[in-house]
């Protein structure tokens, strides 16, 4: 292995600070710099932004060894070092994704937020990477066309914009077909699922809608296993969303940077104890939403009545903003444990409430089923047997949710 030679372009911030903070955006396999193209002007408002392109793609000089995806950050980080930064903010899509989550888990220090789009600890099957590695060799990237087309975009895209499809698609003919297969060989052994729950940097999981390769589900899963992570859904796009939602990805970028330089400002300990309540409710709310939903946090909110509002400030501020936000343990864990710990009290009023959220944390329903079943030995059979009938009533109530809204009228 040999650490690749990639290369960059530098948009300088349109507020002329030249010292401006560094966002560095990571392409896709396949794809090229200019995939950022219609993001870059909005992130310029006030942070100098980096594109790179992987190697073989686009003008960066084609691999002569094997690469990992490891030493693919490594280089961003010289790219970065280049211009006498150290900490940066990163995004990227889908193998632009997979390295910014090994600069989160071997470069922690140097990242300031990391935003993955449409990618994963591990994507796709060792098997499938390296069946396209020798299709590629023997066909070259022409071969792939069709099958890009269809993982990249969503139905409608080339009819709604022909051109930037198109580019994207002619922009995969001239890459290096050795390069590409050796990203592939790449993605092939990246592997960071186990090292997830070790991560400190702010991380936004964003999937779309329409994605085929790595669905919402994955970056659900994916931001429930990274302590304090967010996830959110961009309806309408596939696998490119820079590319087919450009405004909304810029925005989406643009507030979640203001949010994560708020954080990285903010002193670690507080200089007062009202600032560090508030701290705590706010952190508290934001987690509570993302597990328990927006609608039941603003049902709760709306029933808050001056008898509960003490308790209320309560458990937000220390149930959700100093338990639930603890590095520690993953949500997934948190999860397992809460329903464990309901189970056993035999709290099934709490119970239902939770296996939503353990759902939207990363749980199958088959793991939930375990985790009672796991309590019916330590807690008691009478207890498994309440809390089964709590979780078989939730599963009937979603999937009827589910049914429900698919039904149109004729």
């Amino acid at each position: 292995m040999s650490q690749p030679v990639i290369l960059c372009t530098i948009e300088p911030a349109a507020n002329g600070d030249a010292i401006a903070p560094l966002i560095v955006l990571g392409p896709s396999l396949g794809t090229t710099a200019d995939l950022w193209a219609g993001v870059v002007p909005a992130l310029a408002q006030t942070h100098r932004v980096l594109c790179f392109n992987l190697p073989g793609h686009g003008f960066s000089p084609r691999a002569t060894a094997a690469f990992t995806i490891e030493e693919i950050a490594d280089a961003v980080v010289g790219l970065v070092d280049s211009l006498g930064v150290d900490s940066f903010h990163y995004a990227g899509i889908s193998l632009g994704g997979a390295i910014g989550l090994a600069l989160a888990v071997n470069r922690p220090s140097r990242l300031t937020s990391l935003a993955v789009f449409c990618s994963g600890a591990k994507i796709g099957t060792a098997e499938a990477w390296t069946d396209r590695a020798a299709g590629v060799r023997a066909s070259g990237t022409p071969s792939l066309i069709i099958g890009s087309a269809s993982r990249w975009f969503a139905p409608d895209f080339l009819g709604r914009d022909p051109k930037a499809g198109s580019n994207a698609l002619d922009a995969l003919l001239d890459i290096d077909d050795e390069s590409y297969a050796l990203a592939c060989e790449a993605l092939a052994v990246f592997d960071q699922t186990d090292a997830l729950s070790a991560i400190r940097t702010p991380v936004l999981c964003v999937s779309g809608e329409l994605d085929t390769v790595t669905p919402t589900v994955q970056l659900q899963e994916l931001a429930a296993r990274i302590p304090g992570a967010r996830a959110v859904e961009i309806a309408g796009v596939a696998h490119l969303p820079a590319l087919e939602q450009p405004i909304e990805v810029g925005a989406l970028l643009g507030e979640w940077l203001a949010g994560a330089s708020a954080a990285a400002a903010r002193p670690a300990e507080p200089s007062s104890p009202d600032r560090t309540a508030a701290s705590a409710y706010a952190d508290g709310m934001l987690v509570r939403r993302a597990v328990l939903g927006d609608q039941h946090v603003d049902a709760a909110t709306a029933a808050i009545t001056p008898e509960t509002a003490v308790f209320q400030d309560f458990i937000t501020r220390y149930a959700w903003g100093e338990i639930w936000t603890r590095p520690g343990l993953d949500r997934r864990t948190r999860s397992f444990l809460t329903i464990a710990a309901l189970v056993t009290g035999g709290h099934e009023g709490e119970l239902a409430m939770h296996v939503r959220a353990a759902l939207t944390n990363g749980l199958s329903r088959a793991e939930i089923s375990e985790a009672i079943l796991h309590t019916a030995i330590y807690a008691g059979v009478p207890a498994a047997n309440a809390a089964f009938a709590v979780a078989r009533e939730t599963f009937a109530g979603l999937d009827a949710a589910v049914h429900n809204s698919t039904i149109r009228p004729s």
